[in-house]
């Protein structure tokens, strides 16, 4: 298992170069000028190409390139236009928004999605399976964004039972970092009062991210879950009287987990590039709605760096979704 990991980190370095090196060629012949944006509007021509010339963004592609790789190794991002602060920075105070807002999204998902998957699987062709493969199509085809603003326009503007927007309220202080994950944190420290407010702000936008990866988690887990309750242990165990609670639990849904995990893992990748859209709508202070920012800015260090980060977090979470594996499938262990 060990050597697995190993050989795992080992392959995301050129993943990621790769990754890096094609956002770097897209961000810089795909328009915009980033001299002109940290100049600003009322900035002469000389002035742009003394910046030009100053970023070094008159060099050769090659050596542009390796110059910001070499000051990324280094954890020098270079400053952003967007903030006018290090990206570094930048990253580090929203980086941890996005992921509790992924993570809580990606535990909706997972839990009524293998919950609803498993009892259609079950109750194959009742009026619940049915239920759940047409909401499922609902799920996959609905856009993020319109489900957020729908999800605002009755539960926040109509009932006004749920925040608008935002992660905490302007008048409750954020909980004293620990994690930086504020319902983590509150609950650390005992402060309940940001805990319910910061809860009640995750609601609508981990709602809007999940229902996709719902709707995957749901069809994925009903197919296996079909295809274990026809197998021969499971018409034996049948047969020999055993409860179908005792078939499901843990023999079919064990055998059945090694699909959908599969599923949440690739999942998050999706779901943190949903959450571009969806924190833009709820103006969650993540970086989703940093990168939108960068990108109407010509923020070029910050659009590489965002997406470099995004690119790790993905790296690792795949690796630790195949330790799952492991641990779900001994024989896939066995392979590792």
């Amino acid at each position: 298992m060990l050597l697995f990991v190993i050989r795992r980190v080992i392959m995301i370095v050129p993943i990621l170069l790769g990754l890096l090196l094609l956002t770097f060629l897209m961000v810089r012949f795909g328009g915009g000028d980033p001299a002109a944006a940290m100049a600003g509007d009322a900035a002469t021509p000389e002035q742009i190409a003394a910046i030009r010339d100053q970023l070094g963004l008159n060099d050769p592609i090659i050596v542009q390139f390796w110059t910001y790789l070499k000051n990324a190794l280094q954890g020098d991002f270079g400053v952003s236009v967007y903030s006018n602060r290090p990206v570094g920075l930048d990253i580090i105070q929203r980086l941890p928004a996005t992921l509790e807002l992924t993570f809580v999204a990606l535990l909706i998902a997972s839990v009524f999605g293998i919950v609803f998957g498993t009892l259609a699987g079950v109750y194959r062709n009742s009026i619940l399976d049915h239920f759940v493969r047409v909401t499922s199509v609902a799920g996959l085809a609905a856009a993020s964004f319109w489900i957020a603003i729908m999800l605002q326009l009755i539960f926040s503007m109509e009932l006004n039972i749920l925040p608008l927007r935002g992660r905490l309220p302007g008048d409750i202080p954020a909980p004293t970092a620990i994690t930086h994950f504020y319902l983590i944190d509150s609950l650390l420290t005992g402060q309940w009062n940001a805990f319910w407010e910061s809860f009640r702000h995750l609601i609508l936008p981990a709602v809007t991210i999940s229902l996709g990866g719902l709707a995957t988690i749901a069809r994925f887990t009903r197919s296996s879950v079909v295809a274990s309750m026809q197998s021969e242990f499971a018409t034996y165990e049948n047969a020999v009287g055993y409860p179908k609670r005792r078939i499901v639990f843990p023999y079919v849904l064990r055998n059945s987990l090694v699909s959908p995990v599969t599923q949440i893992g690739l999942l998050f990748g999706a779901f943190v590039s949903n959450a571009v859209a969806v924190e833009a709508v709820f103006d969650w202070p993540g970086l989703g709605s940093y990168l939108v920012a960068a990108i109407f800015a010509a923020d070029f260090n910050a659009i590489l760096a965002v997406t470099l980060v995004i690119g790790a977090v993905y790296a690792i979470v795949n690796i630790l979704v195949d330790l799952a594996h492991g641990f779900l499938d001994p024989r896939v262990a066995e392979r590792m």
